[in-house]
């Protein structure tokens, strides 16, 4: 101690001090109960008094300590306080029999004090004197030693936990096992506290159970420990109800800490304490706490006397319990995930396993069914079969056994066995192949399973089996069945107790012989085929040579058939389709190489009408002929001419150079034509006029191509200097006019964009009207209303004209109701299209229907066409018309070249006669038309028809009519069309 700060204080206070071996106790005290001790003895001494305690304060705080009973007297806190308040050095009671007196330096620290009870009075100044100057310096510096080493002892104690906590955390993240890991957590608290008896417990809420996973004790034992589904050693699962007011259960259900003897814990619990084990001398136990949920206790105790448990224990070992708990949560956690691995792992494990063995499965499948097809013979495909069966299964004794053809035999092809020879063919029995045989179902005898003879010796009582089984000891059989017919078995048996077969391997055998049967079925197909072959041949050989002189013929006749489809009867030449399909791969040649550019030409003859109608079909057929011979004699041989029909062909020009080319191919055209044309002794003169199309690459379709070639046709015949014309861009900006044209005819049709307008037909002599004709009229948005003329051509050629004729027949028979009285009618003009299709008659009728028009309101008006292109269906439709109501009239008479006898084969109503006979007409009789209208009237009026003329504009036609004997018309001096609103309004 010598040179120490303490023992020169002492040598420093000796001189003036009385007492210094009360200095050197106080500067050598180590802990504040001592220094408490020392104190209360010290008091004692000099004053009479008792109940005395000691009380404190470190950094400020309020008492902390009292000594030497926890529980200070009941004055003391108000005396306590009152030191504090006035700074007074005592403190007393009202009676005075309580006093509170500082005993360290510093009043505003008040570091300690002295509380205590007087047996009888004594003065402040005696008490004061207790404790003087150098008592209180020695008080302060023990107080402050004291509390420096408090202040040690807590960090240390703090650091022995945190290394605590970190033990823990890393031996729940290490690689061991649950009891080991629990071990090492009673290590650790055992160095924070005295924990020489340790248990965990962990409460179960889905079983309402307790299981102890750590239970170490001096005096109790716990049952035996039990294997959980990871290979960990866990306590038995114990009734929480088994336990219950024990210490456990009180730490779960109440989920606070218990702390001190049995006594002082039954005084700290809700309701009756059981003690289910050995009473011990002192207990510390906590509630394990996780999310606001108690899931188990953690306790220490010990059976000897001991220094009890403190409160720092206690809140150590709760802290320690939560750590403990997370640690336990990731060690079951990770004995989870392992067991799920080892679960997943083996699942794998087996289907990899069963994989494997479906793959080996299927292909011993595969090498069964290629046995079939690559064995010599039957013998040689059993025993492949037999080794490949062997790579499975012991089958040192095998035999297939089969139905014979008699189907009441049974034989053995074949049969290897250790004891037996190949037993001969036999009618069928009752032995077990038989059976087999029988129930189309295998049958595994392991003749050691009670089972198995109780069932045999069953089948021999039935009758189903007879004769012994011999000595075998296990004999296993399934069906070879084909088509749900059992033909054969195939069977295995073992002599031998270390060879038996199980239901695995029967189901293996089945799948196999499934295999087998359908192979050996294929094998006696392929044998009773192979019989067959041989006759099959010669027949075929004999059919084939007939079949190649059909064919040869066939051929023949399909090239025929190929020339007539693709070219044209009359001359010989390329016809349409062929055209077409020259014209695509040209266009695909032109299309990989620009430089091979070439021609189209679209031709048709002068005047070739009026040399058939007048001359006869066989002289048009002759001159068409010599017409074809003259145009192929004009081209290369690369070229191609082609007739399209009628009088209309075309010439495709490959490899030129330029426009060029084609147009001296034209000239020459244009040349040929021009001299004169024999025909059974008759001289003809024609000519022809040319269209020309040259390649470019906003062609795609041939029928580009010709419709440009047509249209560069038809600007050659109205030149009359000039033959032939070139389609240049004036003509592909009239064709992209007519392009739009078409595209606003379309939208037209879809906006129903056209209307009818009315023209009256009227009595001659007074202007009676007797019904009207409906005319077309497009409401162009730009344009304004278009009479047919701007647009009719190419609707027909776009073929629009029928939708817009039923949208006109559908919107004029809906205005008769309007527009008619009775007795009047309206006239539809129907173009030769629509009589193409032989419902027209059945359509126009339920539109009447649909509308309720009377059938004689509606009149249907033809031209001179329809009579020619299809007169006999043209004549079907027009009969069921009539039939219906309907009548019919024909349109512009006299101006066609259909012949006036067909004129009694049609059911007419009427015929208008043509504008151009009526222009001139004069009342004198006078004008050129007159002998026609005359010549018109004479004729209907003999077959009974009705006369309209068309085209009145002026008094002098209409009195000119009437004059020979006209009495209907229409035309502008009566009324010009109107639509339905303005005809209505002057009605």
């Amino acid at each position: 101690m010598s040179g120490s700060p303490h023992t020169e204080l002492v040598a420093a206070l000796r001189p003036e001090t009385p007492d210094a071996d009360l200095v050197a106790a106080l500067l050598g005290t180590s802990d504040l109960v001592s220094l408490a001790t020392i104190l209360s003895q010290h008091v004692q001494t000099h004053l009479p008094c008792e109940q005395v305690s000691i009380s404190w304060c470190l950094g400020g705080d309020a008492s902390q300590f009292h000594f030497p009973d926890p529980t200070p007297c009941e004055p003391a806190p108000t005396l306590l306080q009152q030191l504090r308040s006035e700074g007074a050095q005592v403190a007393r009671t009202e009676r005075g029999e309580w006093f509170a007196l500082c005993v360290s330096e510093g009043h505003e620290r008040m570091g300690a004090a002295v509380c205590a009870r007087l047996r009888h009075p004594v003065d402040d100044d005696r008490i004061a004197a207790t404790f003087p100057g150098w008592l209180r310096t020695c008080v302060s510096a023990a107080l402050e030693t004291a509390n420096l080493r408090a202040v040690v002892d807590r960090l240390d104690r703090a650091e022995k936990v945190q290394h605590a906590l970190f033990a823990i955390a890393d031996m729940a993240g290490a690689d061991m096992d649950m009891q080991e890991m629990l071990r090492g957590v009673h290590a650790i608290v055992g160095e924070l506290m005295y924990a020489e008896n340790f248990y965990i417990a962990l409460y179960y809420k889905d079983e309402d159970a307790i299981r102890f996973l750590h239970f170490v004790d001096t005096q109790d034992v716990l049952i035996a420990n039990v294997t959980d589904l990871t290979g960990e050693r866990i306590g038995p699962a114990i009734s929480f109800e088994r336990i219950r007011h024990g210490i456990t259960w009180h730490l779960i259900s109440g989920g606070r800490a218990l702390m001190g003897s049995i006594e002082q814990v039954r005084e700290q619990v809700h309701g009756e304490l059981s003690a289910l084990g050995s009473d011990c001398y002192d207990l510390l136990g906590v509630p394990m706490v996780a999310g606001g949920e108690v899931r188990g206790a953690m306790v220490v105790q010990t059976y000897i006397e001991r220094p009890r448990y403190t409160e720092a224990d206690k809140d150590l070992l709760g802290f320690v319990a939560s750590h403990v708990l997370t640690a336990l949560d990731r060690k079951q956690a990770h004995r989870e995930l392992e067991r799920r691995v080892t679960e997943r792992t083996l699942a794998l494990t087996l289907e990899v396993h069963e994989r494997e063995r479906s793959e080996r499965l299927q292909a011993t499948l595969f090498r069964i069914a290629e046995l079939a097809h690559s064995v010599a013979g039957t013998s040689d495909f059993y025993g492949a079969a037999h080794r490949i069966i062997g790579e499975w299964l012991d089958c040192r004794n095998f035999y297939i056994a089969l139905v014979a053809e008699d189907g009441e035999t049974v034989e053995f092809p074949y049969f290897v066995d250790e004891r037996s020879e190949r037993p001969q063919p036999r009618r069928l029995g009752r032995g077990i192949t038989e059976y087999v045989l029988r129930s189309g179902q295998p049958l595994l005898a392991d003749m050691h399973d009670p089972a198995t003879r109780a069932r045999m010796q069953k089948l021999h009582a039935d009758g189903e089996l007879s004769g012994p089984v011999g000595d075998t000891t296990c004999w296993l059989g399934v069906p070879l069945r084909v088509s749900e017919r059992t033909v054969g078995v195939l069977a295995v048996q073992s002599y031998s107790l270390e060879v038996g077969y199980t239901a695995r391997d029967q189901e293996l055998l089945v799948f196999i012989a499934y295999q087998i049967a359908a192979s050996l079925e294929r094998a006696r197909a392929a044998q009773s085929l192979k019989s067959a072959y041989a006759d099959l041949e010669q027949r075929v050989t004999e059919r084939t040579r007939e079949l190649r002189e059909q064919i040869a013929v066939r051929e023949q006749i399909e090239l025929q058939l190929k020339h007539e489809v693709m070219h044209d009867a009359l001359t010989g030449l390329p016809n349409r389709a062929y055209l077409r399909e020259h014209l695509v791969r040209t266009l695909g040649r032109y299309g990989r190489d620009a430089s091979r550019m070439f021609a189209v030409m679209f031709l048709d003859l002068d005047r070739f009408k009026v040399i058939n109608d007048s001359a006869g079909h066989l002289v048009g057929d002759a001159l068409l002929k010599e017409v074809a011979r003259r145009f192929a004699a004009c081209v290369r041989t690369p070229d191609v001419v082609a007739r399209l029909g009628g009088d209309e062909f075309a010439i495709v020009m490959e490899d030129i150079h330029g426009s060029e080319d084609a147009v001296r191919l034209a000239r020459r055209i244009v040349a040929a034509l021009a001299q004169p044309v024999h025909v059974d002794g008759k001289t003809l003169f024609t000519a022809t006029s040319i269209g020309i199309a040259v390649s470019h690459p906003r062609y795609s379709q041939p029928e580009q191509l010709l419709r440009d070639a047509d249209i560069a046709l038809y600007r050659a015949k109205a030149n009359d200097q000039q033959r032939y014309e070139l389609f240049d861009e004036q003509l592909n900006q009239e064709a992209l006019h007519l392009l739009d044209l078409e595209n606003d005819l379309r939208n037209a049709v879809t906006r129903c964009e056209f209307e009818p307008y009315f023209q009256p037909i009227v009595q001659l002599d007074d202007a009676s009207v007797v019904g009207y004709e409906a005319l077309l009229r497009w409401h162009h948005p730009q344009r304004g209303v278009l009479a047919p003329g701007a647009f009719l051509h190419v609707a027909e050629a776009s073929g629009c004209l029928e939708a817009i004729d039923w949208l006109m027949f559908e919107r004029t028979v809906a205005a008769i109701p309007t527009l008619t009285r009775p007795g009047q009618y309206v006239n539809l003009n129907v173009s030769p299209r629509h009589f193409r299709s032989p419902h027209l008659d059945t359509r126009l009728l339920a539109l009447l229907e649909a509308n309720a028009v009377e059938s004689s309101r509606v009149r249907v008006e033809v031209t001179e066409g329809l009579l020619m292109e299809n007169p006999e269906q043209a004549i079907a439709i027009i009969d069921r018309l009539r039939s219906a109501g309907v009548m019919t009239a024909l349109d512009d008479f006299g101006t066609g070249y259909s012949s006036l006898s067909y004129l009694h084969r049609f059911a007419l109503a009427a015929v208008k006669i043509d504008r151009s006979f009526i222009v001139d007409l004069a009342p004198d009789f006078g004008g050129g038309g007159a002998p026609v209208v005359r010549a018109i009237l004479a004729l209907a009026q003999s077959v009974g028809l009705e006369v309209i003329a068309e085209g009145i504009e002026t008094a002098t036609q209409r009195e000119a009519l009437l004059a020979l004997g006209c009495r209907i018309g229409q035309g502008y001096l009566f009324a010009r069309p109107q639509p339905l609103a303005a005809v209505a309004a002057l009605a």
